[in-house]
Order: C-alpha cells, then sequence, then structure tokens
C-alpha cells in the first residue's frame, strides 16, 4: 500500500518530480503553467463556494473537476486524457444568446463577492494561457491542451457576464 507523503524534501534544492518520474526545476515552464491553472482552480472553488445559484455552480464544478485532469496532462501522468472544450463552447454560445448585439462590454470586476472572485480566475487563466503559449510554441505542450487553457478564461467571463445578469441586471447596462 502506498503511503503518501506530504513533505519529502525532494524540492529542498529548488526541483521538483512529474508524474513520469522526471525531476525539473521549480521554475520550468511546465510547472509554471500547471501551477497557475492550479491558482485558478482555487479562485474557481472560492467563488463556488459563495455561489447559491445552482446552475453557474454546476458549470464551476466541472470546471474544477477538469483542471485536475488538465494539470494531470500537464504533468505528465500517463493514462489521462485532456479534458475536451466542446461543452465549454456550447456553454458560452448559450450565455452569448442571452445577451442582444452591442450589449457586451467591459464590467468592474467588484459588484459582488462571486462575479470579482470570477474575475481573479479570469486573469489568472489568462497568465496560464501566455505562459502554456511558450511550451506550445517550443513543441511542449500538446494543441489540445493549450486550446483548453485558451478556452477557460473565455468560459469564466461567460460564467461572470451570466451572473450578473441573473443578479445585476441593470449594471451590465
Amino acid at each position: 500500500m502506498y503511503k503518501m507523503t506530504i513533505t519529502t524534501k525532494g524540492g529542498d534544492k529548488g526541483n521538483t518530480s512529474l508524474c513520469n518520474g522526471e525531476r525539473v526545476p521549480k521554475d520550468d515552464p511546465r510547472v509554471e503553467a500547471y501551477g497557475t491553472i492550479d491558482e485558478c482552480q482555487a479562485s474557481i472553488g472560492l467563488a463556488r463556494s459563495m455561489c447559491s445559484f445552482e446552475p453557474i455552480n454546476e458549470n464551476l464544478k466541472r470546471l474544477e473537476d477538469e483542471l485536475y485532469t488538465l494539470m494531470g496532462c500537464m504533468a505528465l501522468c500517463e493514462g489521462m486524457e485532456p479534458p475536451k472544450t466542446d461543452w465549454m463552447e456550447d456553454m458560452i454560445k448559450e450565455v452569448s444568446s442571452m445577451f442582444t448585439e452591442g450589449e457586451f462590454q467591459f464590467i468592474r470586476p467588484g459588484e459582488c463577492s462571486v462575479c470579482a472572485t470570477l474575475h481573479m480566475a479570469r486573469t489568472i487563466a489568462r497568465r496560464a494561457e501566455r505562459q502554456a503559449v511558450r511550451m506550445l510554441r517550443s513543441g511542449t505542450l500538446p494543441l489540445d491542451i493549450f486550446a483548453y487553457i485558451n478556452r477557460l478564461s473565455d468560459a469564466i467571463y461567460a460564467l461572470i457576464l451570466w451572473y450578473q445578469k441573473e443578479f445585476f441586471p441593470a449594471e451590465g447596462k
């Protein structure tokens, strides 16, 4: 039986292990990118803990679950398939259909704690995207993983718009 250890001291010299056993520096672009996805996931979890609107909570929970898988794929865990973008694209289209043309605009992130936290998650996702593009250019990140990261901030933004329209409709005008 495998006994999990929280502290291994293996990283005390600035290195960490990927799932395939390879040791890399803690500031390796791969580690930076999946670490940033971890931050995004934590922000999504915080937003979900504050959100009482079940349709959005279901989407946030799905994002949380899929980000676990995404991080595993990025850390080179064997046997993991990257999550697909289809459902996010469908959700974005559905949310977009709630608005009339020209109704989209920049919105203040601080209207409520749920929106502010989701805006944090969105900006963290955009940072992960900037980090991941370096890996994509170097050929160390599969295109389907990059596509998911690229779609992530759009999906979070769509959830913000949906929440804002549901609970603060006058603010979006």
